[in-house]
């Protein structure tokens, strides 16, 4: 990795956190680029020397954030609503699906609790959730989620890559087969959308939600949630607001005619600063391309792994094969206590993170081999 392309290197350029910092917690909260800083510091001056003066101009900028988030996933603008966070599209179709007693739904019993609360709310719709174990390595085959399937079964609800140990599931062979059985596909996306490519036109998921603070590189608060088109109607509006109508912007005429598009599940007024720093990360990523990013990561995660195991970690996630693998690798070091592991790290200038009770790394595409060097050093 000596030959590093410019383009991650000019990337690194625009990344103030390397500064200080080997930072390889980007599955938890991400630092920001510089340019993405800017635009919202921008903001927050303009907002203050000129109120809401520039609205139109804002709107403007959010509405290219909307056309980015359908271009990085291959869908119309209209498939596309902006959200506050991963949770926040995880419940419009939890709470809008028409569910009816006796029905079911299927995730891994591992599941970050924003994809298990949800769904868990509906018991008093009669809705069971079918929670499938999974080993240390996280993973899953999809057979085994076929198994839980039977002809109540209405959604399957997956992360794209398990938070706590990297498995990244095959999403094309997953949505062919439980589209075969007539269930629909949610994509939990928080950890892999921005750096690893996805188009819903080939890989035919039912919705996907993915707040922005991780990969994507932007601010908390600001997210982006896919619905194929035709199934817009099919849920029930939860969190109607003004901007839920076909027009928004007349309040004294009350006419609850909905948004035909996905918009009409975004409500009420929006993260503004936040959404415009989204969308500058999300350009940044998609100068990059998904494919080169996914390629870089699954490298500095190699690298990673055969350091680690230098130095004595067991490696827990599952590294066999390059489709399954993600930016997230969990690990232990035998006879030593993963918090104070963490704990030394950071007095060193490296931040990891805890899960479990392992511990676990997720560098992004402008890390390098001298973070990687800077984290071995730390771990002792």
């Amino acid at each position: 990795m000596s030959d590093i392309p410019d383009r991650f290197t000019r990337f690194r350029d625009r990344m103030p956190v390397t500064e200080r910092w080997a930072y390889f917690d980007h599955a938890a909260v991400a630092p920001v680029p510089g340019p993405t800083r800017d635009v919202m510091v921008d903001w927050a001056e303009t907002i203050a020397r000129e109120g809401s003066t520039p609205y139109p101009q804002w709107i403007e900028t959010i509405e290219n954030l909307r056309r980015d988030a359908a271009q990085l996933v291959g869908a119309d603008r209209d498939e596309i609503a902006l959200v506050a966070n991963t949770t926040t599209g995880i419940n419009i179709v939890a709470e809008g699906f028409p569910f009816q007693p006796g029905d079911n739904v299927i995730t891994r019993a591992d599941e970050f609790p924003s994809n298990l609360y949800p769904w868990m709310q509906q018991a008093d719709r009669g809705v069971e959730v079918r929670r499938l174990p999974v080993g240390t390595s996280g993973r899953l085959a999809v057979d085994q989620i076929l198994e839980a399937c039977d002809d109540r079964t209405r959604i399957v609800t997956i992360s794209w890559v398990a938070y706590s140990n990297g498995w990244r599931h095959d999403l094309d062979r997953l949505a062919e087969a439980v589209h075969e059985r007539g269930i629909l596909l949610f994509v939990d996306a928080i950890q892999g959308l921005g750096v690893f490519p996805l188009d819903v036109r080939q890989t035919p998921i039912d919705f996907l939600s993915a707040d922005g603070h991780k990969w994507l590189l932007g601010p908390e608060g600001a997210g982006v949630f896919y619905i194929r088109r035709d199934l817009i109607d099919m849920l029930r509006a939860t969190g109607v607001g003004w901007n839920s109508v076909v027009d928004p912007l007349k309040f004294h005429e009350i006419d609850l005619t909905l948004r035909p598009e996905a918009a009409r599940f975004e409500g009420g007024t929006q993260n503004t600063v936040g959404q415009i720093g989204l969308g500058k990360s999300l350009h940044m990523l998609l100068e990059v391309g998904p494919e080169k990013s996914a390629r870089r990561l699954i490298e500095l995660t190699d690298i990673a792994c055969e350091r680690l195991a230098g130095c004595g970690a067991e490696i827990l996630s599952d590294r066999t094969e390059d489709k399954h693998k993600s930016g997230i690798v969990t690990f232990t070091l035998p006879g030593r206590d993963p918090m104070e592991v963490r704990h030394q790290c950071l007095e060193q200038g490296v931040l990891i993170s805890c899960r479990a009770g392992r511990l676990r790394i997720s560098p992004h595409i402008y890390n390098n081999e001298e973070d990687i060097d800077k984290l071995i050093k730390a771990l002792g």
